[in-house]
């Protein structure tokens, strides 16, 4: 029996996003701005947008694949589907979700989207505003933890101070993205640089977390097309390939009341193996990470959890120097990321990832064969993926 795997079956051949915008501040409805975000990627890719026969995203996203394929002109829908729970946990899952019904022969050309206007609705990053609450929130709540900083603030201090990571280490992942973000026009943050002495006089938020260790709120709406491997080599871009993706979480993970067995953790113990083994990599192949910060702290322990370092080499290791293009160790965010592009809840990393191995990116480096996404830390289910250049195949 053959073997299981996605490993250079599909490829990512399109993306596409709008204008970001602070949140609130976007002047069209969500649904238009999935719509136009599709049609860029449609675009870039050199598809018809009628072609399009499969749609995904993830946490609940309120545009109806019916409706978009309506909207769209598209031939047939084929393929429909979402990824539960996890907020931005399910980025890299709804682009291995694409993968599978591509490669399963479910339909041919899926767009993999997420949308925001939180002026049409709800502030994203918000506590609960319901009169009443239930389940995990009941006990939490009633104590004032109510906002993602308060929650996942406990998880990082208690590793922080059982492996002695330094403040610093956190201020070094919040430098990289806004310094990678001064080389990009897209960037909400273009033009806005950040220093250590203006992210040390910041104002915290919830300790360890400054205001800049904490990712930004925006309206707008990101794209990218998943199609045969067979089909990239004939659409006008290089051809980016997915080697590999997992998604899911540790044992318990989703305990309630912070009774989670692993309790500092980013959730990726078990999910960095299976998605290294489906791509046949190692750490030390991949020359470029975006990871989803949500805040900094899930971005040290994302890194530790997929092998980058060891937790007590972390004051070592998080540097400035290490984290940037085009010559660091381990470049990390190099659109600005979550922190200082845009929060499109995640999915603007996978298409910074397809730039790199693209050689488009505005803080390229002069080889990213190897390129992973981690979405998510710190939530349950999270995901990862890994894309690779023609030559990994």
């Amino acid at each position: 029996m053959a073997p299981r795997t996605l490993r250079g079956r599909v490829a990512i051949v399109g993306i596409g996003e709008t204008t970001y915008y602070k949140h609130g501040q976007a002047p069209d409805a969500e649904f238009k701005l999935a719509l136009m975000a599709i049609l860029n990627a449609a675009k870039d890719a050199g598809i018809d947008p009628r072609d399009i026969d499969g749609f995904a995203s993830y946490s609940n996203d309120r545009n109806d694949p019916s409706r978009i394929a309506a909207a769209l002109g598209t031939r047939e829908l084929r393929f429909s589907n979402m990824q539960w729970g996890g907020g931005g946990g399910g980025g890299s899952a709804a682009v291995g979700s694409a993968a599978a019904a591509v490669a399963g022969g479910l339909a041919d050309c899926v767009v993999v989207f997420r949308a925001l206007a939180q002026g049409q609705f709800a502030r994203f990053g918000q506590g609960p505003q319901a009169k009443t609450i239930s389940g995990d929130m009941a006990f939490q709540a009633p104590y004032g933890l109510m906002s993602p900083g308060q929650r996942y603030a406990m998880k990082v201090m208690r590793f922080m101070h059982r492996h002695g990571v330094k403040q610093e280490a956190l201020r070094a992942i919040a430098l990289a993205s806004y310094h990678h973000a001064q080389s990009n026009p897209r960037a909400v943050m273009y033009g806005r640089p950040l220093d250590e002495a203006k992210y040390d006089n910041s104002r915290w938020i919830v300790e360890p977390f400054h205001l800049y260790d904490c990712c930004m709120e925006n309206d707008g709406a990101a794209a990218l097309i998943v199609v045969p491997a067979e089909r990239a080599r004939d659409l006008p871009h290089k051809p980016v390939y997915l080697l590999g993706a997992s998604g899911g979480s540790d044992h318990r993970a989703g305990a309630p009341s912070h009774n989670v067995p692993n309790y500092a953790s980013a959730t990726f113990a078990s999910v960095a193996p299976h998605l290294y083994a489906m791509a046949g990599v190692k750490p030390g192949d991949v020359d470029v990470v975006q990871s989803y910060e949500n805040f900094t702290g899930g971005v040290l322990m994302s890194l530790v959890e997929h092998g980058f370092f060891a937790p007590e080499a972390a004051n070592d290791f998080l540097h400035l120097e290490n984290l940037i293009a085009p010559r660091g160790k381990l470049p990390l965010n190099t659109s600005g990321g979550n922190l200082a592009e845009c929060y499109m809840h995640g999915l603007e990393l996978q298409l910074e990832g397809v730039r790199q191995v693209r050689g488009q990116s505005t803080a390229q480096l002069p080889k990213a064969d190897v390129s992973m996404v981690i979405s998510g830390p710190m939530v349950t289910p999270v995901s990862s993926m890994i894309l690779g250049s023609e030559a990994t195949l």
